[in-house]
């Protein structure tokens, strides 16, 4: 029978929480920088997510990354609805936009209660 060596759990610092709201805040706030803020966040939490043990802290990347990803899919989707009318386009990405602040609020939410995102 192996032994588990405790060692090599590090536990979570301050400062790991505190990446965590930032990564959050710049998802969030992400449509003031036209998307920049998510990108340089999404690269983060790939990054952070490889070297996660924490399970909590590794779902919270995940559903950062997969908010990303389904909002760019959403996107790129309704985009066509502006060759029709500029209104259905703006309407549905409109939507889209605020179903992504809703995931990263919830999620934020969810994180600062030490809760998993889903």
């Amino acid at each position: 029978m192996s032994e588990t060596d405790f060692a090599a759990f590090e536990p979570k610092s301050s400062g790991d929480r505190t990446i965590m709201h930032i990564l959050y805040g710049m998802h969030t706030v992400a449509w003031a920088s036209l998307g920049t803020l998510a990108v340089i966040a999404l690269i983060i939490n790939y990054i952070k997510r490889g070297d996660e043990q924490d399970q909590l802290y590794e779902d919270h990347h995940s559903y950062m990354i997969s908010t990303f990803w389904w909002t760019v899919l959403w996107l790129v989707v309704t985009s066509p609805l502006y060759l029709l009318l500029i209104f259905p386009g703006v309407v549905a990405q409109g939507i889209v936009g605020l179903w992504y602040l809703y995931r990263c609020i919830k999620g934020w939410l969810r994180f600062n209660d030490n809760r998993p995102p889903r």
